[in-house]
């Protein structure tokens, strides 16, 4: 089965003003998309075809440049339209909210450290909060599209959070003021999906 872009879970307007919807429209008709037929098309006729998305990032060292490239675009936005809610905002709770507690020493200390790691990440890439191994959490950058999945990541975990910080995200709006951007998305997360995300992943 090849991959298809998946369906957003609110309308292209509903992130306003935070995210703009011409960025929304352009971000996921053209180059999720983009990076959903690219990773089919790496894919057609070998081994990873078939094989779920996680599968294949889990071994994707040993892949084309292609698959590492569209499999982590596709895969991590997926991710990014999840953790987006019109109704989003506001701060975790429950067991997510003791998990990052113990981790980072308070709320406040995790979104300064998930900041600074998006405000950082050098040229283009993405910003996350993962559950490592041991069920820990952690917060950590990648460059271009590559995630926490891979086998070829610094630090290995499963993304519950993340952040995309290329241009395309938000320059028709916040122009090259990536921290202003990075301020907004907070307006927008989801904390239930994170919650979820967490759960399943730990």
């Amino acid at each position: 089965m090849a991959f298809e872009l998946p369906k957003l879970p609110y309308d292209y307007n509903a992130l306003e003003p935070h995210i703009d919807e011409q960025t929304m429209t352009i971000h996921h008709t053209k180059h999720h998309q983009g990076y959903t037929d690219k990773l089919n098309a790496a894919i057609k006729g070998t081994e990873l075809e078939g094989k779920s998305i996680e599968e294949i990032l889990k071994s994707v060292g040993s892949a084309s440049k292609a698959v590492r490239n569209n499999g982590g675009g596709f895969y991590n936005h997926d991710l990014f339209w999840q953790v987006m809610s019109p109704n989003g905002g506001g701060e975790p709770s429950g067991e997510l909210a003791e998990a990052i507690n113990k981790a980072f020493g308070s709320y406040a200390d995790f979104k300064t450290k998930f900041e600074e790691a998006a405000k950082t990440q050098f040229g283009s890439g993405w910003a996350w909060l993962i559950v490592k191994a041991d069920g820990s959490l952690a917060v950590t950058g990648t460059p271009n599209q590559d995630n926490p999945l891979m086998d070829i990541a610094t630090e290995k975990g499963t993304p519950v959070l993340g952040i995309d910080v290329w241009e395309h995200a938000y320059y028709l709006k916040y122009q090259n003021k990536r921290p202003d951007y990075v301020g907004a998305f907070w307006n927008v997360v989801n904390w239930d999906k994170v919650a979820e995300n967490y759960a399943a992943a730990k």
